[in-house]
């Protein structure tokens, strides 16, 4: 058998951390052979999260941070720390030679002034910007496959992009007007603790928030701008679900001229023909979370209104897996010249 390639995850105890463990326990290819934590160094992984018992990352000790050893041991690194700590890490760790992927933000925007303006900070690597590839595998997956910095996108943005970029790309929608109306299980709040996201807070219970100030939003418009060909401004309405993971976008679009619903599902199926991830439903049927929990999948259902004019574009994705580490997964196999879905042949998650 050969050798595997080797793996290292800064900030292995988050959820996106742990639900790339959990992807690369079962990796034919791939090893996690080094995992850091500042908090939790010296303990094992699997004394953190018992699920992982009895697999190779569940026997890795977790270590401090430290880039020479990243380097000297992994042959492609994860990170998944918080925006702004992000481009330090990543600029060093590619400075001394290594792979990354970041699925932080610090590397998803090519604006400099764009980033300043949403994160509200500088952005202190602007010189690895130009080499940074946005890691939506349907969209870039050449570059991807060439590169050494991969910014992974976020969970919402992968679900309107994925689902609204056939439209626009085929210019059969106005670029004005777009509305995203998402919703988004817990955990894309990741695992700290907060006041609102506590179960009594969440639990029972149907909220919007960041409403027309939610930082994925120029992540959005740059590159649904892309595939409008054409600088737009979108809409976007994030609501939390009582429910651990998972995201369905409903999307609102003004067609040029009248559509049928049978036309937008042929106009769909043949963009994504051949994507092994994504599945535009049959007419009439429409996505569920449940139906893509802990998977790769995007399922996109469409509804041509001719009452209103609109094209209604449904989207639903996992949060964790296709939104954040499978897609990391993803990327890190095109990048060392393994099968695109290694490690991420998974079926539904059961509730």
């Amino acid at each position: 058998m050969p050798q595997k390639l080797r793996a290292g995850l800064v900030g292995v105890t988050g959820y996106t951390g742990l639900e790339l463990a959990r992807l690369l326990a079962s990796h034919p290819n791939l090893e996690l052979v080094r995992a850091t934590s500042r908090s939790e160094a010296g303990k094992r992984l699997s004394d953190l999260f018992p699920n992982l018992l009895q697999t190779a990352p569940g026997d890795v000790t977790l270590t401090q941070p430290d880039v020479a050893d990243l380097k000297g041991a992994c042959d492609v690194v994860f990170l998944a720390v918080p925006h702004g700590t992000a481009m330090d890490m990543a600029g060093e760790l590619l400075d001394a030679g290594a792979r990354v992927v970041d699925l932080s933000a610090d590397f998803r925007l090519r604006d400099k002034d764009v980033y300043a303006r949403w994160y509200g900070l500088e952005h202190r690597r602007t010189d690895l910007l130009p080499q940074a590839v946005f890691g939506l595998v349907e969209l870039y997956r050449e570059a991807v496959r060439g590169a050494r910095l991969v910014a992974n996108p976020g969970c919402y943005p992968t679900s309107a992009i994925l689902g609204l970029t056939p439209a626009l790309e085929a210019g059969v929608a106005e670029t004005d007007g777009i509305v995203i109306d998402a919703k988004s299980g817990a955990t894309g709040a990741g695992r700290g603790a907060k006041v609102p996201m506590l179960y009594c807070e969440v639990s029972d219970t149907f909220r919007a928030y960041n409403i027309g100030k939610h930082r994925h939003t120029p992540e959005i418009e740059q590159e649904l701008s892309r595939a409008a060909g054409s600088d737009l401004v979108i809409s976007f309405n994030p609501h939390l679900l009582p429910m651990n993971r998972g995201i369905l976008s409903t999307m609102y679009l003004r067609l040029k001229t009248p559509m049928s619903t049978a036309e937008a599902r042929a106009l769909y199926a043949e963009r994504y023909a051949g994507e092994r991830w994504i599945r535009v439903l049959p007419e009439g049927v429409l996505p569920e979370t449940r139906n893509v929990r802990g998977t790769m999948f995007c399922d996109i259902g469409l509804v041509a209104d001719p009452r209103s004019g609109r094209l209604i574009v449904l989207s639903a994705i996992d949060n964790l897996c296709r939104g954040a580490s499978g897609q990391a997964l993803a990327n890190a196999n095109l990048m060392l010249g393994l099968p695109e879905d290694a490690g991420l042949s998974c079926a539904p998650l059961l509730p």
